[in-house]
């Protein structure tokens, strides 16, 4: 694996780890499947382990909807990158990781350590307001680069946030179209 992936991953997970400090919210299954647990309203004087239903409605779905893949298309690369973005905006460790895994996998390999470890580290390396930013960021498309139709970089200038990003905080990537939706390889 390149240095710049291995230092990308680093950085992503950092960025996770910063987003998991501030916790996401309970979705209604959450709270529906855990009926014992206390509601945010009822401990908001006391800390809680446990993450209001509030913070967790704003995190991105790493699957896609359904029973359907994902499309197999430079635009389905494209939501799917940026579902990445917004989740290390928001700290979402579990979202990095499914669409990150591969590289992940790689760079575990190579003695880096999981996925979740790793980019707890990234997120401590991403500014508040690069993370604030990397929540609505998205991507152009004219910077994308096909190179097949299951593989496609996402170079970081393709990258458009009120923040900016360089290499060495955030990188450029690989996705390839694997187990029917896109995933960061490389």
């Amino acid at each position: 694996m390149r240095a710049r992936t291995i230092v990308s991953v680093a950085v992503s997970a950092c960025v996770v780890l910063v987003a998991c400090a501030c916790g996401p919210e309970r979705t209604k299954e959450d709270t529906d499947a855990k009926p014992s647990q206390p509601s945010a309203s009822t401990t908001a004087e006391e800390p809680s382990a446990t993450p209001s239903a509030s913070a967790r409605t704003e995190k991105p779905s790493a699957t896609p909807t359904g029973d359907q893949p994902a499309p197999r298309t430079k635009e389905g690369a494209i939501e799917r990158y940026e579902q990445y973005l917004h989740a290390l905006g928001h700290e979402d460790i579990d979202t990095v990781c499914d669409v990150a895994g591969p590289a992940a996998k790689k760079a575990q390999d190579q003695g880096l350590g999981p996925c979740t470890s790793t980019y707890a580290t990234v997120l401590q390396m991403i500014s508040p307001a690069q993370k604030k930013a990397l929540q609505t960021a998205t991507v152009d498309p004219k910077r994308v680069v096909v190179r097949t139709p299951a593989k496609v970089e996402m170079p970081v200038d393709a990258v458009r946030a009120s923040a900016t990003f360089s290499e060495s905080d955030l990188g450029s990537y690989t996705l390839e179209y694997l187990k029917n939706d896109w995933y960061i390889t490389d």
